[in-house]
């Protein structure tokens, strides 16, 4: 009874996290109410308090969602490859082809996320847990690569790598290219710059330079 119990649980928390985005893509964000939410779920309102205590609460919900649907998508080649660059373009192709789907709606919805107050921005404490798994994905980009370099540039890596992805993101909400046609662009163009600018850290006369940028960083996180 108490495993079934808990599967019903886990479908009504489901049901109501994708009737929500259905109901922001249809009608947007600011417009969406929890009571319709529960209506169009086929829930009280009060059960779907109970699961989720707002729409910032659903949204966040939507991060760690999508968050699982890219770990999976870039699996195969994080298990594959062990050369930097690839790992990276791997990665980072798999997290496009996660978001396409919610295209649309991350359009109407780029504003609220914009918001620097707002819980829902992917910087704030609230999404906390969702930006630790991403950097996360980063993090094994590196440490399962061949990659030489500095150790405490290694450190930092992960991140700058992450807010990197940041910029692809952005750059995808506006991209209005057929299936984001040019954001695989982007993709597929950086990721050697990067990975020479990465490599090029080790090299006698940007080792100094490497370690600068690592006490800024580390100073502007303090």
């Amino acid at each position: 009874m108490t495993e079934t119990k808990a599967v019903k649980s886990e479908q009504t928390r489901a049901l109501i996290v994708q009737t929500a985005l259905r109901l922001f893509r249809e009608r947007g964000y600011e417009a969406t109410t929890m009571r319709a939410i529960a209506k169009e779920a086929g829930v009280s309102v009060g059960n779907a308090y109970y699961y989720y205590g707002s729409k910032e609460e659903l949204i966040q919900a939507y991060y760690d969602e999508l968050q699982d649907e890219h770990l999976a998508a870039c699996r195969a080649v994080l298990d594959a490859e062990t050369e930097f660059a690839p790992r990276l373009l791997g990665v980072l192709k798999a997290r496009v082809d996660t978001m396409v789907p919610y295209h649309e709606f991350a359009g109407k919805f780029f504003k609220f996320a914009a918001e620097p107050t707002s819980p829902l921005n992917p910087f704030s404490a609230e999404s906390g847990p969702a930006r630790d798994s991403a950097v996360a994905i980063y993090r094994e980009v590196v440490e399962g690569s061949d990659l030489k370099i500095d150790k405490e540039f290694r450190k930092e890596l992960p991140e700058l790598l992450w807010i990197y992805s940041m910029g692809i993101v952005l750059y995808w909400v506006h991209d209005s290219s057929p299936g984001c046609r040019k954001t695989y662009l982007l993709v597929e163009r950086t990721v050697p710059l990067v990975n020479r600018m990465v490599s090029m850290s080790r090299l006698p006369g940007f080792k100094s330079v490497t370690r600068e940028l690592v006490g800024i960083i580390r100073e502007v996180r303090a």
